[in-house]
């Protein structure tokens, strides 16, 4: 009898890293954590060192039809500063490579780096290295990020602890209804010649989509008022998506209220014009890279306090299982189903 091959979107993204670095072990003494966190955790000496990855494919994780190149540069560094952040670390250099088709120009490809230098100088990271190359299937960028934090401010995704409370920074749905309006536009406007597409009054969505920020504000001000979260992750592929990490990691459950997520009024407007659910948008839309952190219940007066924070739920025992608890009362089990780019259309 034959063997069955196993479809890759069977398993989706983060069951495929599983899969292929289950059988990695970690043989230096100075790797503390390897796969499965926002980034690597390496130990020289006092501080810790950070690394993460990220890899932006045309077709897949952008269209350049209706993403500027120069806002594409700065928000694949941006994502990248994010994991570090996620981490309660700083980030200080990255790496760049690039594989680009004969249809771009030198001039595209300046575009591209001078968002990437934007980034760096807001952010004050170093640009230290990466590579080029040719690519038959149009623009791929992968961008490595390398951090530092002190061993004892590192903060993971599996530390956790019943009645802890769940945080969330800004507002989320919106980088997700920017993208739809981005896309109808698109789809709007093709084959016409001096096509304008309509964005009054949707500027701050699709600021969110084209040119999002990393939280070095949230992280700031943490540290300024003396909180360590016990867990936290940035808010790349939907908030339930990342709940279900950190609950998993935790070996917890949770709870999060539907009137307590934070949404924008554009997201909220658009969400209405496309007729979809403005719940279902904010907790899977995913690229919002808010930071998603809980903290112990003695910070909760702390908390309250911090401008752009939201206390949305409580993290509990495991058997409990993760859930959203709805207006009226109802609990509906948490799903991811968030941003897979495995999943078949």
């Amino acid at each position: 009898m034959e063997n069955k091959e196993t479809e890759i979107n069977e398993l989706g993204e983060f069951g495929l890293i599983n899969h292929l670095t289950k059988d990695f072990p970690l043989k230096n003494p100075e790797t503390k954590k390897g796969v499965g966190d926002d980034a690597a955790i390496l130990s020289f000496g006092d501080k810790d060192v950070l690394v993460t990855t990220d890899l932006l494919l045309e077709g897949v994780h952008f269209d350049v039809r209706y993403v500027p190149l120069k806002h594409l540069g700065y928000k694949a560094a941006i994502v990248n500063f994010s994991d570090i952040y996620a981490m309660n670390g700083t980030p200080k250099q990255i790496t760049v490579s690039i594989g680009v088709s004969s249809r771009f120009t030198v001039e595209h490809l300046e575009a591209i780096y001078s968002g990437i230098k934007l980034a760096c100088e807001l952010y004050g990271v170093d640009m230290v290295g990466g590579d080029t190359s040719a690519s038959v299937s149009g623009l791929v960028i992968s961008i490595t990020c390398i951090g530092v934090a002190a061993p004892e401010d590192v903060v993971r995704r599996d530390g956790a602890k019943p009645t802890d409370i769940i945080c969330v920074s800004g507002d989320l749905g919106a980088a997700y209804m920017g993208l739809q309006l981005l896309e109808r536009e698109n789809r709007v406007g093709q084959g016409q010649k001096d096509f304008q597409p309509d964005f009054s009054g949707k500027e701050y969505i699709l600021e969110r989509q084209l040119k999002p920020e990393a939280r070095k504000d949230i992280i700031e001000e943490l540290r300024k008022e003396g909180i360590k979260p016990t867990a936290m992750m940035d808010v790349s592929d939907g908030l339930s998506s990342e709940l279900l990490h950190i609950c998993k990691a935790s070996d917890t459950g949770c709870r999060v209220y539907e009137d307590k997520i934070p949404i924008d009024y554009q997201t909220a407007m658009m969400a209405e014009e496309f007729n979809m659910n403005l719940v279902t948008a904010a907790m899977n839309g995913g690229e919002d890279y808010e930071l998603l952190f809980t903290v112990p219940l003695t910070d909760h007066e702390k908390i309250e306090k911090m401008k752009g924070v939201r206390m949305i739920g409580y993290v509990t025992k495991p058997e409990l299982g993760c859930a959203l608890v709805t207006r009226d009362g109802a609990e509906l089990p948490l799903k991811a189903q968030g941003w897979n780019a495995f999943t078949k259309e």
